[in-house]
């Protein structure tokens, strides 16, 4: 019987544990998306304890522990940070083959070299014992991100964002590129006009451009677009229900533009078109500054409307949706590819039953220019986990070119997160480990290992161009 979170964890064979050793485990990080605050970059902060680590902002723990019966008072309320920590300690054993007990011992072990399981009767001793180590300069964010041997961190930035925690970060020498990636969801979130119309002032004020029309609103967000590439931006991110392509025209678009600043209610399909419009728009500024356009699909956001009023969007009332993804999204990509306009593209899918969908439909566009110009993205938010992981890994392999994929990220907030790469990693490895074991790939250690490399870290670099 093997060891809980032994060298070897994950890896079933002498192939998959070679592989990942010999060929995976040493590489550096390139995370390309992800939710780490630059500010607390800027100032190297360290953080209080392990509640302020590693509980603020994490969904993931707050909906096991609601699930486990535990007061908001002790999610998100006002319970002191040492009784939050001990309640998540009291979920810990109940989270046994959810994911989450395993990032959590990996991240005491890889961080903290703690390696007691998390309970009730550990929660003092590990608690006061990483408490030590948070306080020392060794454990400022930055040396935690040099710890896990991070080389590149692409953040998720409004348009308004000044950048300037980018700009200091720079500014400082830090050997960690910082970079931010344009995420415009707010600048095309027509659902409720007056929220959007509080943005297009503040735009207006920010870019110094009076916004009269739909074109001076773009011409505003353009200023940003340029802004944010001066700053070293080379990728932009789109969190959408489906992909918006509907025919529009520059009429229908001037004309809802102009509802909008009224505050007068959409149609459905004007919200659409305007949608579309507003996508378009920005998938032509990325082409043209050859940047990388990431879509996230397909969740269902904010179903608690109690807790969304209480606590706010972000705090764990997401799910999976069951959107139609794949008519959308070839129209999005056949108009920008027909005008010889389509940017290198990652479609991240949160619904595994459209699986087969996206990744037969990257296919469709992938011309030949750049190798895996349009990829089907790791697996996302509900669906990183080994199972979810798995099946992406396996539907990429059976519908297109897995030696192709950029790999994996975070899309976490966490400093503490960096262990997913690893997981990752050693999912990829007993994969083709098993394969070869099997017979059903040669036993070419040294090509394999090459392919696992490149997913893991050279296929990033270069498609990114860091």
């Amino acid at each position: 019987m093997k060891a809980f979170l032994d060298d070897d964890f994950l890896l079933n064979g002498i192939t998959a544990q070679r592989l990942y050793h010999e060929f995976a485990a040493d590489l550096p990080i390139i995370d390309y998306h992800c939710h780490l605050p630059p500010d607390e970059i800027a100032k190297d902060i360290n953080f209080r304890n392990l509640t302020h680590a590693w509980l603020q902002g994490d969904h993931y723990k707050w909906r096991a522990m609601r699930a486990n019966g535990v007061s908001e008072h002790f999610v998100t309320g006002k319970a002191t940070e040492e009784e939050k920590f001990v309640k998540w300690a009291e979920t810990v054993p109940y989270t046994l083959r959810n994911p989450l007990y395993h990032w959590t011992h990996l991240e005491l072990n890889r961080y903290f070299g703690i390696d007691k399981l998390l309970s009730p009767a550990t929660a003092k001793d590990i608690y006061t014992e990483a408490l030590a180590m948070l306080q020392t300069p060794d454990y400022s964010v930055r040396n935690l991100l040099q710890k896990m041997k991070v080389e590149v961190v692409c953040t998720t930035d409004d348009p308004l964002d000044s950048l300037e925690y980018h700009q200091q970060i720079k500014a400082l020498g830090f050997n960690i590129s910082i970079l931010p990636a344009f995420r415009p969801d707010k600048a095309m979130q027509v659902d409720d006009t007056f929220v959007l119309n509080e943005y297009i002032d503040k735009l207006q004020t920010l870019s110094g451009l009076v916004i009269a029309d739909f074109v001076t609103y773009l011409d505003a967000l353009k200023v940003r677009h340029d802004y944010f590439a001066a700053n070293g931006c080379k990728l932009s991110d789109h969190g959408l229900e489906h992909l918006y392509a509907e025919d529009f025209t520059d009429t229908e678009i001037n004309a809802i533009f102009k509802k909008i600043r009224h505050n007068y209610s959409l149609m459905p399909l004007e919200i659409l078109k305007f949608k579309s419009a507003m996508l378009y728009h920005f998938a032509l500024w990325d082409y043209e500054k050859g940047w990388v356009q990431q879509c996230h699909v397909g969740a269902l956001r904010n179903n608690n409307t109690r807790a969304l009023l209480n606590l706010g969007p972000d705090t764990g009332w997401d799910s999976i949706g069951d959107f139609s993804q794949a008519r959308s999204l070839s129209r999005f990509l056949n108009k920008l590819d027909k005008g010889d306009h389509l940017a290198k593209t990652i479609i991240y899918n949160l619904n595994p039953a459209d699986n087969e969908v996206m990744a037969s439909m990257i296919g469709n566009f992938n011309d030949g220019s750049v190798a895996g110009k349009v990829q089907f993205g790791s697996a996302w938010w509900f669906l990183d986990q080994k199972d979810g992981m798995t099946k992406q890994l396996n539907t990429l392999s059976n519908m297109g070119l897995l030696s192709r994929m950029v790999g994996m990220l975070t899309d976490s907030r966490s400093f503490l997160s960096f262990p997913r790469h690893e997981y990752f990693r050693r999912i990829l490895c007993n994969l083709f480990g098993e394969d070869i074991d099997h017979g059903e790939l040669p036993h070419d250690i040294e090509w394999t290992g090459k392919i696992i490399r490149d997913i893991c870290y050279y296929n990033a670099k270069n498609y990114f161009e860091f």
